[in-house]
């Protein structure tokens, strides 16, 4: 999934060039293309589906150019996640009705990929056996009130190590994350889902029946010259709304495999902070020629070669891209779509 954004990264991310596209990192691949290779070992590249913006499609091909243009799948307009994920999986239930499919957000972030593929294997294993819907859920280790949480119940017959979902939770307020983290049997969602074909489309079917009758008005033009502009013509029909509201709340045969394979969802400037690390003075630096004086808990992200000499600064971001310089205290990142609003 790729269609998103990515507003809160502003002016690294900028609705032409959103954050899954950007090495936001400094690792020298886009967050798109760490996301594809970390499925390297498990799903060939011609089994890789992109679900994006029709104006990111250049983005796309550029930086993915082993993916077959069929399965590149360009939405005219935003409608969330329960019709991304009802589009592309009626197209492939179309040509590849027994296949199992792994949801992923395209500008996640995963530390240890070793693990990450043993965790996703074990999933498949599961879900393949059965009409079984599988999320991972990560290790809490902080109260983040910036994630949903999932609420576990007992372990499966056929994997002790998966548990039932007892609920989904909104982002929590502190005082509630704290209350989660002491009751211990709560996950971060990461947004990842595992489930067979057939399991995607039973369940939309049932949960979000008017969504689905889209996708099969569209559905004789899958693989035609005609299926852009039947998509563009019926899509916008679709009313927005998350695969957690549509499918996730309502559904009993959800489960979770709690992980921890170092994810995050780098939403946040502030989640970047974390990540990467810090000095002795707790800022993070991405940049090559920048120079911190009586400064401390700062985030800086500046372009290779750009010089910067940063003094009595403490909790800020500082970032620049394409000409645009932001200068932003790390407890206000949130106002960061006002501050990028022209």
């Amino acid at each position: 999934m790729a269609g998103g954004i990515g507003s809160r990264f502003w002016p690294m991310s900028t609705p032409d060039r959103p954050k899954q596209f950007i090495d936001i990192t400094g690792s020298g691949k886009t967050m798109i293309q760490q996301t594809v290779d970390r499925f390297g070992d498990i799903v060939p590249i011609e089994n890789v589906w992109v679900v994006t913006s029709a104006k990111y499609k250049e983005h796309i091909r550029t930086q993915l150019p082993g993916i077959p243009l069929s399965n590149i799948l360009l939405e005219p307009c935003m409608r969330n996640t329960a019709p991304c994920i009802a589009y592309v999986s009626s197209k492939i239930a179309a040509k590849y009705p027994d296949a199992n499919l792994i949801i992923t957000p395209s500008d996640h972030i995963v530390t240890d990929e070793e693990e990450f593929r043993r965790v996703i294997t074990r999933g498949l294993d599961f879900v393949s056996g059965g009409k079984r819907i599988l999320t991972l859920g990560m290790h809490v280790t902080r109260p983040e009130t910036g994630y949903g949480y999932i609420q576990s119940g007992k372990s499966s017959e056929d994997d002790k190590q998966v548990l039932s979902v007892a609920a989904f939770r909104e982002k929590p307020d502190s005082e509630t994350a704290m209350k989660y983290i002491r009751e211990g049997n709560y996950y971060w969602n990461s947004g990842l889902f595992l489930w067979n074909i057939n399991t995607v489309i039973d369940s939309l079917r049932t949960y979000v029946p008017d969504i689905m009758s889209v996708f099969d008005e569209v559905s004789p033009f899958y693989y035609t010259e005609k299926e852009q502009d039947i998509i563009n013509d019926k899509f916008p029909e679709c009313r927005a709304i998350s695969i957690d509201y549509a499918v996730m709340e309502k559904a009993d045969n959800i489960y979770v495999l709690p992980a921890d394979f170092g994810w995050s969802d780098l939403g946040t400037w502030g989640s970047l902070h974390t990540l990467i690390g810090s000095d002795q003075m707790q800022n993070s630096i991405i940049g090559d020629s920048v120079r911190m004086i009586e400064s401390d808990n700062c985030m800086v992200h500046l372009p290779s070669g750009k010089k910067a000499v940063l003094q009595g600064l403490s909790g800020y971001i500082i970032a620049e891209h394409d000409g645009v310089l932001m200068i932003c205290k790390l407890t206000d990142e949130q106002r960061i779509k006002e501050f990028s609003a022209e």
